[in-house]
């Protein structure tokens, strides 16, 4: 099991490691600093930390030595804006060709030491060949003309927050895009598909509700041991997908509601999957002020609500996309709160154990895998 946890917050980033008394706060890295994600590259044991220091721009750092120290390497740069070219999104705001925020971190396949990936606001995919010391801009994507359709949902810009690499294939990959739906390259993204068939955005025209390039996923996660299996938490509800992304079908019923942000999948087993609802878009609380995690064991066709451990009267915590996590064992599950809130459960979600209360508001929050698994 991962007795590592990483806790990116608005103030911060801490370590959060498991000993026989328990798990516990060990170290802060940033203090003070707003870090919007952190990473542990399973392939070679680095840590990666992205920062927004908002006037001064998003920063990227990297640890090989499991946070005791960090040195600042390159992050993301879009080209120049080409002066006669007014790139528009759908929403009538111009999209600027200049990084506002590292959205995910990803490593790439076990066959390509030192290559990552990241997705950006306002919408761009890099690559780093160098363990992000340097990046490249994904042109393919970035000027595909089914872009400019895509237009920006909780952030002011469209942004890909979901970025996974096939196992079986570094040659493909899936990213999920706010809001602009589901993309796959099986070439290594000399061309992209859109795969979002069976969403549907009920924010739109019904006319349009269907189309698959403005969907709206809120997070897109993978089964490690079987990628055709996938789900989405999307702004409009639930979904699966049994057949690699290229259809999906809507989970209509979940417990208190199918409206969050957050999913993780099991690693062994895809009809397990894990979700933490708010009430809706519009009032986003917790049913009853009651925070409570979903879970499937059937693939969706029935659902747990776990609340053992959780506060259950007068609790307002929502969870943000990256900030529910799941390690290599599929037992351990974390996530943290936009009120700062921690907790973990050993047992798959049965109970839960808050670790800290008064944190920083939780970005992110991730496992450190265990090397070798």
């Amino acid at each position: 099991m991962s007795d590592t946890l990483l806790v990116s917050t608005r103030k911060g980033l801490f370590e959060v490691r498991r000993h026989a008394s328990g798990w516990s706060v060990d170290r802060a890295s940033f203090l003070g600093d707003n870090v919007t994600l952190a990473m542990a590259d399973v392939r070679d044991g680095s840590w990666y930390a992205a920062l927004d220091h908002g006037h001064f721009g998003a920063k990227l750092h990297r640890s090989e030595d499991d946070g005791a120290s960090w040195v600042e390497i390159g992050a993301p740069e879009y080209p120049p804006k080409p002066n006669e070219e007014d790139d528009v999104g759908a929403d009538g705001r111009s999209v600027p060709w200049a990084l506002k925020l590292i959205w995910s971190l990803t490593p790439g396949g076990p066959d390509r030491p030192g290559e990552l990936w990241a997705g950006t606001i306002p919408g761009g995919l890099f690559r780093s060949h160098d363990h992000g010391e340097t990046w490249t801009l994904i042109e393919s994507l970035w000027r595909h003309p089914d872009r400019k359709r895509w237009f920006g949902g909780g952030a002011d810009y469209p942004g890909i927050h979901s970025v996974l690499v096939d196992p079986r294939d570094s040659s493909r990959m899936l990213v999920a895009v706010s809001c602009g739906g589901v993309w796959e390259t099986t070439d290594d993204c000399q061309t992209w598909t859109v795969r979002a068939d069976g969403m549907r955005a009920n924010f739109m025209p019904p006319d349009q509700a269907g189309d698959p390039v403005i969907q709206d996923p809120h997070r897109m996660v993978a089964c490690p041991a079987n990628f055709d299996h996938l789900w989405v938490q999307h702004h409009c509800g639930i979904w699966r997908s049994r057949d690699g992304a290229r259809s999906w079908v809507q989970i209509e019923e979940a417990g208190p509601s199918t409206f969050g942000f957050a999913v993780a999948v099991h690693p062994r087993d895809s009809d397990t999957a894990y979700f933490v609802p708010g009430i809706s878009d519009q009032l986003r609380v917790p049913e009853d002020g009651r925070v409570v995690v979903t879970r499937t064991r059937d693939g969706g066709r029935s659902f747990d609500v776990l609340r053992k451990g959780l506060p259950q009267d007068h609790a307002y915590d929502i969870v943000f996309r990256h900030a529910l996590d799941i390690d290599q064992t599929g037992q351990r599950l974390a996530f943290g709160s936009t009120t700062g809130n921690l907790w973990v459960t050993e047992d798959a979600g049965d109970s839960f154990t808050q670790i800290r209360g008064h944190l920083p508001p939780i970005y992110a929050v991730h496992f450190v895998p265990t090397l070798g698994r």
